[in-house]
């Protein structure tokens, strides 16, 4: 009898490789499909020695390789190639059977996936992958979703080939149907603004300090032994010390200032505005990556007038290096903030459970945004009462008060030199807008009562109410 496999991985390309690599060294049969066989003859040549494998050319025979229940796992690009590889692979299963998407599918199509193969008896877990290439081989931060049925069978093999932190894996069933793809979602938005408010640091540091890159790859190795301490701060030091060496210049002044990205977070922020969910920041981000991309636009406003330029000088650089610090950390906290509360607008939307603090706990490792003071989150919502926002939990709070005076002076200082800060000046404004007791929204309200005849709320009784503008401005209930 042919030797049976575990679990199967379809879509040899980087990730889906290593991730077929990863359950082999953990012992478990892997059976191997790829479209283009090459792949799969690649993958045996290169490192077949690795484990067990099972390699198979045609999507039939990758299907009779699998164990009951079968656990084929899908490795390829979202959209329409997620579809046809569905469609390739659903009639050859039978009820029992399960369909993981381990790319980054749109959460809605996922749940969309999930319906369609539930009516057929067939299980579909969408799942976030985080880590890159490296996490997928030497252990990824792993959100699955789907039923509870499904991660019974699937969870120990997930759970075995995730990122260990204290002993614990690096992954855990987030939810129904497309939780687990929306959870990844808004750990990519908040990766984009932990992503420009670094690059806003650096730039500060240079532009307002005049700092050479391998200076503050200094400044950032010092980060990165305190409360910073992050896989991201790790490698921009690393980034930010490399010579190019073609050129003999700092490598990040031979790269093209233009920021690509692949829709994740333009996805986080669509969703947040579906869901009424501000978050700024991670906005912010978005945004001015596209900025980035516009080279003509960009070109044409070169002239456009400015402060003179030139640094800080004398008592105005003196700690500034240390203001950034509290100023990044204080502005990170808004991120994952807002982060937080659009999964649990999302969990509420769509009736999916979701535990802010299993999902903090399972970022700690493996994944791009893996940070020390991710263990802080996971505190906070470990238990007990809940802050309605972590800006309020107790060592947010006083972070955050710590950092008050810094935070403003680096956005002033900013702004002062004209160097663009816009990740910053969003995380503050935030959070100001959070802490004031009456916004100016109230007269928004009222413009629209006059234009449109919208209607108001008023503070002193109940019900909406509006004002005969173009009349005698008397007021009537809505």
């Amino acid at each position: 009898m042919a030797k049976q496999a575990d679990i199967g991985v379809s879509g040899l390309a980087v990730m889906g490789r290593n991730l077929a690599r990863n359950f082999a060294r953990h012992g478990h049969t892997v059976a191997l499909h790829n479209r283009t066989a090459a792949r799969t003859k690649a993958l045996m040549d290169g490192f077949g020695s690795e484990g067990d494998f099972v390699p198979a050319e045609s999507p039939e025979e990758f299907v009779a390789s699998l164990k009951r229940p079968r656990r084929l796992m899908v490795m390829v690009k979202a959209g329409r190639p997620t579809d046809e590889v569905i469609d390739e692979f659903a009639p050859l299963l039978e009820p029992g059977d399960m369909i993981v998407d381990g790319g980054n599918a749109h959460f809605l199509d996922t749940r969309r996936r999930e319906a369609a193969l539930r009516e057929r008896g067939l299980h579909f877990v969408g799942t976030g992958v985080s880590g890159g290439e490296e996490g997928a081989l030497n252990g990824p931060s792993i959100m699955p979703g789907g039923s509870v049925e499904a991660y019974e069978s699937l969870g120990p093999l997930l759970e075995d080939i995730s990122a260990k932190v204290d002993g614990q894996p690096c992954c855990t069933h987030i939810g129904p149907d497309g939780a687990g793809h929306f959870v990844k979602m808004v750990h990519n938005g908040i990766e984009y603004a932990d992503m420009q408010l670094i690059a806003e640091a650096y730039d500060l540091l240079r532009r307002a300090l005049q700092l050479k890159p391998a200076d503050i790859a200094e400044v950032f190795r010092t980060w990165n032994r305190g409360r910073l301490e992050s896989y991201l701060i790790e490698i921009t030091a690393e980034v930010l010390g490399h010579t190019d060496a073609a050129t003999g210049k700092p490598f990040v002044d031979v790269v093209l200032d233009q920021a690509e990205q692949k829709g994740t977070g333009r996805w986080t922020v669509q969703t947040a505005l579906d869901l009424g969910v501000p978050v700024s920041g991670i906005a912010e981000a978005v945004f001015t990556r596209s900025l980035s991309g516009h080279a003509d636009l960009r070109g044409a406003a070169q002239g456009l007038p400015g402060p003179a330029g030139g640094g800080l000088r004398g008592a105005a650089a003196d700690g500034f290096a240390d203001a950034v610090e509290q100023a990044l950390y204080a502005s990170k906290i808004v991120a994952y903030a807002q982060g937080i509360h659009q999964i649990q607008a999302g969990s509420e939307e769509y009736g999916w459970n979701i535990d802010p603090g299993a999902v903090a706990a399972i970022w700690r490792g493996g994944c791009i945004i893996r940070a020390r003071f991710l263990n802080r989150i996971t505190e906070t919502y470990g238990g007990g009462d809940q802050p309605a926002t972590l800006l309020t939990a107790p060592y947010f709070r006083q972070a955050l008060e710590g950092a008050q005076d810094a935070w403003r002076r680096v956005v002033s200082s900013a702004a002062e030199l004209g160097v663009p800060a816009p990740g910053f000046s969003a995380a503050l404004a935030y959070y100001d807008a959070l802490r004031s007791p009456r916004l100016p929204a109230a007269l928004i309200q009222a413009q629209r009562d006059f234009f449109g005849a919208h209607t108001y709320r008023r503070t002193d009784r109940d019900g909406a109410f509006h004002t005969l503008w173009s009349g005698d401005r008397s007021e009537r209930p809505a």
